[in-house]
């Protein structure tokens, strides 16, 4: 049975034209390409090539061979090629960077389609820095920006909404929702306890400031629990309303722990960018980052 790489060194040979070169191509020694083709020979019953003083000189027997196994050999070792890029990327470590308010969202996607990765947590700025100065292959923030740098693709959409358990009875707050009593639908909500993940109130801030047209709300926040994903849980667990991003709270509302208090049609939703620094030679990884990102803050 013929071996595959009797023909990967004769094509090295047939056009190197010389054993040595042949062999250095192919990181054989001159010996063991020599006898390769010698076997190769033996197989196929024809002299292959005739020694020169300066090298070797193709038979007209091996000139038939090269024209009836190139195509067929160049496809192989695309494919080989093809295949090794593949086991590369899936050993290489990646690092990503992201909120750790939106890792719950995305992190277990990204895990089940890379086997190593370095997650870095820090707020939009502190990322785009770091992959600007390309400390960091990758970063997912909610946050535009433009440079020559970088290169950056929307990769979803977020809204924040408002959300408590389903134990809380929100009848009273809907009926004075659905009668524009805005201003009896916040003293209802400046009554209850109230769960932030920051002490700043930044969600908060931003969803009064449009859904009620104020720059800052009226409440003090009873519990700061510094995980968005663990304020949610210990929120589901007690009694409260608290302001969290739509794609953190999808799982909850799914499972029936949290329930969808007001999705107000004020509040506008909010881009995710994927960012990158140019010219990084990782463009599999993400083309394959963005596409797990918008299946994740989709489903």
């Amino acid at each position: 049975m013929v071996n595959l790489e009797w023909y990967r060194t004769f094509k090295a040979v047939y056009k190197n034209g010389n054993f040595s070169n042949a062999a250095k191509e192919l990181f054989m020694s001159q010996p063991a390409v020599s006898q390769q083709i010698s076997m190769l020979e033996a197989h196929v019953g024809n002299k292959l090539f005739i020694r020169k003083s300066k090298g070797v000189e193709p038979t007209e027997y091996a000139k038939l061979l090269n024209n009836l196994i190139i195509d067929a050999l160049e496809r192989l070792e695309n494919v080989e090629t093809g295949f090794r890029a593949k086991a590369e990327d899936a050993t290489r470590l990646i690092s990503v960077g992201i909120s750790k308010h939106l890792f719950s969202s995305i992190g277990n996607s990204l895990i089940s389609k890379f086997d190593f990765i370095d997650f870095t947590f820090a707020d939009n700025d502190s990322l785009f820095e770091l992959v600007d100065s390309k400390k960091l292959d990758f970063a997912i923030v909610s946050k535009k920006y433009d440079t020559f740098d970088t290169i950056s693709e929307t990769v979803a959409k977020i809204k924040l909404v408002m959300v408590a358990p389903v134990n809380l009875d929100i009848t009273e707050f809907r009926q004075k929702l659905k009668s524009d009593n805005f201003t009896e639908a916040e003293q209802w909500l400046n009554e209850q306890k109230w769960y932030s993940h920051d002490a700043r109130i930044p969600h908060i801030k931003v969803f009064w400031l449009h859904a009620f047209n104020k720059k800052r709300p009226s409440m003090v926040p009873n519990y700061i629990i510094p995980s968005e994903h663990e304020m949610l849980e210990m929120l589901s667990r007690n009694s409260g309303i608290a302001i969290t991003w739509n794609c953190n709270a999808r799982k909850f509302i799914q499972q029936n722990k949290l329930q969808l208090v007001w999705n107000s049609f004020h509040v506008p939703e909010e881009y995710v960018y994927l960012l990158a620094a140019k010219n990084n030679n990782l463009k599999t990884f993400f083309d394959t980052i963005a596409n797990e990102v918008r299946i994740a803050m989709s489903t």
